[in-house]
């Protein structure tokens, strides 16, 4: 049975794939869900480790033009990112480079109260370099061999005087 290199850079893709997944469920991470009144907030805690990225999801469900404000706090309590959101679905990265108890902090903005989901977190990025690697290497010799197989193909012509 021949295995064509085709068929190896899938399967090296999906393994590439399959790992970083895994890789980024495993990361610590924290869930919020709430009602929040106007001009409430909510804090949500995780510890960090050396240096990474980390990330935050804001969701709000019941959307209707309201506005959040969010703030990473750091361990000293000195802002690290601060952004407004004004959409359902938001995700950002900050990047972190102490150990400790960072913060995020969400307030709401707008008249009404808000629906908030929130998910905080880690995304073991240096855990992903090798898997992130495979997914490249096997989606360039997916490349080439497409490019390759297209390049050989002819398609035949019909005659021109056919009677």
């Amino acid at each position: 049975m021949k295995i064509s290199a085709l068929k190896i850079g899938l399967a090296v893709v999906v393994i590439g794939m399959i790992w970083v997944s895994v890789v980024f469920n495993e990361t610590e991470k924290n869930h919020e869900s709430i009602v929040l009144e106007k001009s409430n907030s909510i804090e949500s805690k995780l510890e960090f480790g050396e240096n990474g990225i980390g990330y935050y999801k804001i969701y709000m469900p019941e959307f209707t033009e309201e506005k959040v404000f969010v703030q990473i706090l750091d361990m000293n309590l000195n802002i690290i990112e601060e952004q407004k959101i004004k959409t359902k679905f938001s995700v950002s990265y900050f990047d972190f480079n102490e150990n400790g108890i960072y913060t995020i902090k969400v307030s709401n903005i707008s008249e009404n109260q808000v629906n908030v989901q929130i998910e905080f977190g880690d995304t073991n990025s240096d855990k992903m370099i090798v898997p992130g690697f495979m997914i490249l290497l096997g989606s360039l010799l997916i490349m080439l061999m497409s490019y390759l197989k297209i390049k050989n193909y002819n398609i035949e012509q019909p005659d021109e005087n056919i009677t």
